[in-house]
């Protein structure tokens, strides 16, 4: 449903593409009043007028091309939104290109196939982030405004776009990635075995959702092999064995076996019912009427032929107002003085919190003495800008301190379930009553509604249901996206959520509450194959190691690796031509001839590149044994850049100098820490 959080800014959308008629849509779906000159794509024109606004009467100017223009010299006072293309690897005709992208920062390497070689998505990752980051980046420069009275040069990339839909790339070892991923071979199902894709007895396919171990056990005990736990191949190691290389192979025959033993809609109604994630793998052109979708509002039906995505967040407006607090100007981050406290785990919660630090928010994690569940290889990249504090809920002590934050804190993130924030007593209306201005926001699986309201979902449980994994795979196995596509974009819907509740809070004192869902996200990513209306064109179905939808707008191999071309006009097959050639050579004289041309790179590639560091997408970190490397700045701003590194907290590292920061003299601090209810980084290993 449409907000008014941001109403009677006035936004001129003179943008072209993907990713800017999508921002300036995010921005009229908050409450702006968005103008284009021209009509503009049926799908991106909700919320949109045709008209004559003059860039001097301006808030936000929507631009796209590879240069911004003069805007900010003409209206001092405005945020210029520019979404280039690219601002590090440039391509003939400087157009947007989610091919390009993708190959140039890969992400088409990264994805597991059966022969090893790159895979064109279906789904528009990069551009689709680069335009949702790029709206949230637009109004944390309007909160910032409000402070100070002075517009920007806002720059997300389409580059910076690939940083928010990959970050779990882009923080490595060096050591790691001095070669390119051996994914010859595999499965485009996944390689976690209580993790991945199965066909059932009638050949119908679902995704076995069990990725944590309560979830691993529920699911096991459904299918009858609880036993494998303490099978003598695994030496006692159980679960975690059976991520091994050695034990992986035989323990995904063993759960095959069994879910071919039953069709699919039996298991899935089993595993439901018990309470492990899992998701049928159906057909996308179905997703846009299944009841989840139309209970949270996601299909919105334009007079009587013509359909598309709903609003993909929420934004509900308090009952009443609290006095906005004062805050200094974001010299350090347009959010700088925000404080957000993340209470998320895995990825969307957290990342969605750690975009906010990349703002400028200071973002503290609130953990369990047990840490975020998926404390392991992945935190480190959806975790980065936050300091920890160790604390346990259920304990009088632990929840004093809590609510001592939340005296704090502007924003609180989570990605509870339904109903659990309400059982911890920390529910919207229970934070305000600690604190009036709080805004909170919250990320489910599907909803607080419908049929599948109350459930568990994980990203790749979406990507089934929504027909993400049948449209990619086509004819063949359904494809597994290797990339968090739900989990990502839905960070970057908090974001801009968050940053949109700042903003109105600044003008109306109004702590309002954000919500979204990865089911929104899977319609939203979607937008351009499940809208309907007259003139739409035919909707992208992949295939077997999917190299591209045609010979303009595919991946051809080199001599020495892989060269992805998107161009309106080719006179020859240039298979052979591209064949005979080295990558580079076959990119440089493809893009002279002017055939937009990109390698596709893999991480290895991306890390020994000195222009990616001399271009902030990535930042050296030499604070570990083994030099390694993060995604570096993921917008620019002309005036409240912020500067240093971000990067993620141990467990419980910071909780004396934030109860130090809360008040608590020195005797107190060291009760907490010795107490069950709250934990130091000595007291609990990170």
């Amino acid at each position: 449903m449409r907000s008014e959080a941001l109403a009677g800014q006035r936004v001129l959308d003179l943008s072209v593409g993907r990713a800017g008629p999508l921002a300036a849509m995010f921005l009229g779906d908050a409450g702006a009043e968005v103008t284009r000159v021209d009509d503009g794509d049926f799908i991106w024109s909700r919320g949109k007028r045709i008209g004559d606004l003059s860039p001097d009467e301006a808030d936000v100017i929507v631009v796209s091309g590879p240069d911004a223009g003069d805007f900010d010299e003409g209206n001092p006072s405005a945020v210029v939104l520019h979404l280039p293309p690219s601002h590090r690897m440039r391509w003939a005709g400087d157009r947007e290109s989610e091919g390009l992208v993708c190959a140039s920062m890969g992400i088409s390497r990264r994805q597991s196939s059966f022969d090893g070689g790159p895979i064109d998505s279906i789904v528009p990752i990069a551009t689709m982030l680069q335009g949702i980051w790029g709206a949230a980046c637009a109004v944390a420069a309007l909160v910032e405004r409000e402070r100070s009275g002075m517009g920007q040069l806002v720059t997300v990339s389409g580059e910076h776009g690939a940083m928010v839909a990959s970050a779990g790339a882009l923080t490595f070892r060096h050591a790691d990635v001095v070669a390119p991923p051996a994914r010859r071979g595999g499965s485009p199902g996944g390689s976690v075995p209580f993790y991945r894709t199965y066909r059932c007895a009638d050949g119908e396919w679902l995704f076995f959702g069990a990725l944590i171990p309560n979830f691993t056990r529920i699911g096991f005990e459904v299918l009858g092999i609880s036993d494998l736990f303490d099978d003598p191949r695994l030496e006692g190691r159980g679960r975690a064995a059976m991520l091994s290389p050695d034990h992986a192979p035989w323990v995904t025959e063993t759960i095959a076996e069994r879910f071919a033993t039953a069709p699919r809609d039996e298991w899935v109604a089993k595993l439901r019912a018990a309470g492990c994630p899992v998701g049928a793998i159906l057909d996308r052109d179905d997703w846009l009427d299944h009841p989840q979708v139309d209970a949270i509002g996601m299909h919105e039906r334009v007079g009587e032929d013509a359909h598309r995505p709903g609003v993909a967040f929420d934004i509900e407006p308090a009952p009443d107002a609290a006095p906005p607090p004062q805050r200094t100007s974001g010299t350090e981050g347009p959010l700088e003085g925000v404080r957000v406290l993340d209470l998320g785990a895995i990825i969307a919660g957290p990342f969605s919190a750690s975009l906010l630090g990349e703002l400028g928010a200071d973002v503290i994690k609130v953990e369990p003495l047990s840490g975020d569940s998926f404390r392991g290889p992945g935190f480190a990249a959806y975790n980065k800008g936050q300091r920890s504090i160790a604390l346990d809920l259920r304990h009088d002590d632990g929840r004093v301190v809590f609510d001592d934050l939340v005296r704090t804190a502007d924003v609180v993130i989570d990605n509870y379930r339904p109903g659990v924030l309400s059982r911890l007593g920390i529910d919207h209306d229970s934070l305000r009553r600690i604190n009036p201005g709080v805004i909170s926001a919250s990320i489910t699986g599907f909803g607080d509604r419908g049929p599948y309201g109350g459930d568990a979902g994980f990203d790749p449980v979406l990507q089934a249901m929504s027909g993400m994994m049948k449209s990619q795979g086509g004819d063949s196995d359904p494809v597994f996206y290797t990339v968090p596509v739900n989990d990502v974009a839905a960070s970057a819907v908090i974001a801009f959520g968050c940053a949109v509740a700042l903003f109105d809070r600044a003008r109306t004192g109004r702590a309002n509450r954000v919500a979204t869902s990865l089911t929104a996200m899977s319609v939203l990513l979607q937008t351009e194959t499940l809208a309907r209306y007259e003139g739409r064109p035919a909707a992208r179905i992949g295939s077997r190691d999917h190299l591209g939808s045609s010979a303009l707008d595919r991946f051809y191999e080199a001599s020495d690796g892989w060269v992805r071309v998107d161009t309106d006009d080719l006179d020859d097959d240039i298979t052979g031509w591209v064949r005979s050639r080295r990558c580079d050579d076959a990119v440089r004289e493809l893009n002279a001839a002017g055939i937009a041309a990109a390698p596709a790179r893999t991480i290895a590639d991306i890390a020994s590149d000195a222009g990616m560091y001399d271009a902030e997408i990535l930042q050296r970190d030499a604070r570990t044994d083994r030099e390694g490397s993060t995604a570096g700045r993921h917008a620019f701003f002309s005036r409240t850049m912020r500067s240093g590194m971000l990067i993620s907290p141990a467990l419980g590292e910071h909780t004396r100098e934030l109860l130090a920061e809360l008040g608590y003299d020195e005797l107190r601090i060291e009760e907490l820490v010795s107490s069950p209810g709250v934990g130091a980084r000595e007291l609990v290993s990170g």
